[in-house]
């Protein structure tokens, strides 16, 4: 069994490395998945498991805690282990730091998304959200959309925003701080969100023909970034049927209320990565909901423990 660090995974993740991964993982068979889900004082602990016929099997145990990075020192909010099995014998070959890999999947999983259903020329990108997703996620859509060529940052604390954008503009990156959400969502070529709302934050109706939206944040029955109109607007599609539909309030709240259906999400990643669905024209919304799920995690532990076995 090999021990793997976060700096084992930084040594040979790419974006390009965790977007393949997932791509290829998806043209797998479909994963069995089971969730497990806690809370205590709005702090939670997630145990995901999943099994990739011919693949390979792995648990996910994070915990949540959403006050830690206000914490002294700071902390991550989230933390935990994954732990990887060999599908053919069932023995542990890897534990996997999960904070590490927990950004190189989430960020994975949207960027293959957008590099699905967002348009090539897609030039501005709008982050809204600048807790810790929010520079892994705008890192992997810029290394998959290199058309991107301006960050727009949103945030509801000033502070944040205005140290995303400083540490984006050191590293080369045009960024801009906003406060005005609905006029940034109006400028936005591709939109990404990655907050603890509850209640919708982009408005349907401030989106622009063509707008590539992609909703992280969201990962509880009663939590929901974008709003019924933007689902009307826009053609809906998921990163899994399975980790979405009867869990996320971003799904769960709108087909409770009739707004949209199950047969109104136009298909998942499994689909997208087959090219069984796609954008249909460059002006028609698409938005894509990252919902997560163990089976992203097995995808990316297992090319990562690959690539260092190959060492």
């Amino acid at each position: 069994m090999r021990i793997v660090t976060g700096s084992d995974i930084r040594s040979v993740c790419s974006w390009p490395f965790a977007v393949e991964a997932l791509r290829a993982g998806h043209l797998m068979p479909p994963a069995d998945l089971r969730d497990s889900l806690i809370e205590q004082t709005g702090r939670k602990m997630l145990v995901r498991t999943a099994w990739i016929p011919g693949l390979a099997s792995g648990v996910k145990a994070v915990t949540i805690y959403p006050d830690n990075p206000s914490q002294t020192p700071p902390m991550p909010s989230v933390q935990g282990q994954v732990l990887l099995f060999d599908e053919a014998r069932g023995d542990v070959v890897a534990v996997l730091e999960g904070v590490d890999l927990t950004a190189w999947k989430t960020a994975g999983d949207s960027a293959l998304g957008a590099s699905c259903l967002a348009r090539q020329d897609a030039a501005t990108m709008l982050m809204v959200g600048a807790g810790s997703m929010a520079r892994p996620l705008i890192d992997a859509h810029r290394a998959m959309r290199p058309s991107l060529e301006t960050v727009l940052v949103w945030n509801r604390g000033q502070e944040r925003a205005e140290a995303l954008a400083r540490a984006l503009e050191a590293d080369g990156v045009s960024a801009e701080v906003v406060a005005d959400l609905d006029e940034a969502v109006s400028r936005a070529d591709l939109i990404s969100s990655a907050t603890m709302s509850t209640e919708p934050l982009i408005r349907g109706e401030a989106l622009k023909p063509g707008t590539h939206v992609d909703l992280v944040g969201a990962y509880t029955p009663s939590m929901r970034e974008a709003d019924d109109a933007a689902l009307t607007r826009g053609r809906l599609f998921v990163d899994s049927f399975a980790t979405t539909v009867g869990h996320i309030g971003e799904v769960m709240i709108p087909m409770a209320a009739g707004v949209i259906s199950r047969e109104d999400i136009q298909g998942d990643l499994h689909a997208l990565v087959h090219g069984r669905t796609s954008r249909h024209s460059p002006d028609e919304i698409t938005l894509f909901k990252n919902g997560g799920g163990a089976h992203l995690d097995v995808m990316i532990a297992h090319a990562v423990y690959l690539a260092l076995k190959g060492r």
